[in-house]
């Protein structure tokens, strides 16, 4: 069981454990592939990969459309680590579990990523299919990550979370997208604990508090990663949208396959921060 405790010695035995299994080689962005963008591994030149399973006190993803593997290989020229596969709170893990990875990836050396995720859009201008960068985030989920005893080993008591999302990794990718004419969207992403799809009044609720679209993943695994000093980019796809029918119809069929859709713009956008920044 994590604790604040022994966090930061098992975070240690697992980089050790996957820096052996790497030969010491040191990724220099790690990336966490959300639901429905594991296909994001077909542009990796894969060197290891590793079931979640056989990964010292790493949990196993529950949850449909998330394969459940550590990947190292080349992407753009650069090496990289992708999680295939993302731990939720709803699953029933501690927010200690739910951000173990990051932790990992920091102790490993690593201090880039790049999350993904699956959202619905409250923001009256987007659609089904929408691919959206994260400016900014909200944090609507019922346990803070770095609530406990505070390890400074890791970061600091209280974080500066004014910058979550990297400036100049979203300047890298807006400027690529602009050149080439690929439409996107940029707003702010409010996380909820799920497992339910939002409510029509929830809904509402979170495009009062001033978000554009609501998942149940990403801010807590941001947030750890801004208490080690790590420099974090985030994408989202529009999975449904803030429509009193079509919200009558949404489920993680239809997620999955809406993100699937969106996957070669992700994933091109993706390869160019690598490549770029």
């Amino acid at each position: 069981m994590l604790t604040p405790e022994n966090l930061y010695e098992k975070a240690k035995e697992t980089a050790e454990f996957l820096l052996q299994k790497t030969n010491g080689k040191i990724p220099e962005y790690a990336i966490v592939l959300g639901s429905g963008l594991g296909s994001l591994t077909e542009d990796i030149d894969i060197e290891t990969e590793m079931p979640y399973g056989e990964i010292p006190h790493f949990p196993v993803s529950t949850v449909e459309g998330h394969k459940g593997s550590l990947i190292f290989g080349t992407l753009s020229g650069k090496y990289v680590m992708a999680m295939n596969g993302r731990f939720h709170y709803y699953e029933g893990y501690s927010m200690y579990e739910v951000t173990f990875p990051e932790r990992v990836m920091k102790m490993m050396g690593i201090n880039k990523l790049i999350v993904s995720n699956a959202s619905g859009g409250v923001n009256k201008s987007f659609k089904i299919g929408d691919v959206m960068i994260i400016r900014d985030h909200i944090n609507f989920f019922p346990e803070h990550p770095l609530r406990g005893k505070n390890d400074q080993r890791f970061g600091p008591r209280f974080v500066n979370m004014s910058e979550p999302y990297s400036k100049k990794m979203i300047e890298v990718v807006e400027n690529y997208a602009k050149a080439r004419k690929i439409c996107y969207q940029k707003g702010v992403y409010l996380g909820l604990s799920g497992p339910t799809f939002e409510t029509i009044a929830e809904y509402n609720m979170v495009r009062v508090l001033g978000a554009d679209a609501v998942g149940m993943s990403t801010v807590p695994e941001v947030i750890v990663a801004k208490h080690m000093g790590m420099e974090v980019f985030g994408i989202s796809v529009i999975t449904d949208i803030d429509d009193p029918e079509l919200i009558q119809s949404v489920n993680h069929e239809e997620v999955m396959k809406e993100a699937k859709k969106a996957e070669p713009v992700v994933r091109e956008l993706v390869r160019a921060l690598v490549r770029d920044y």
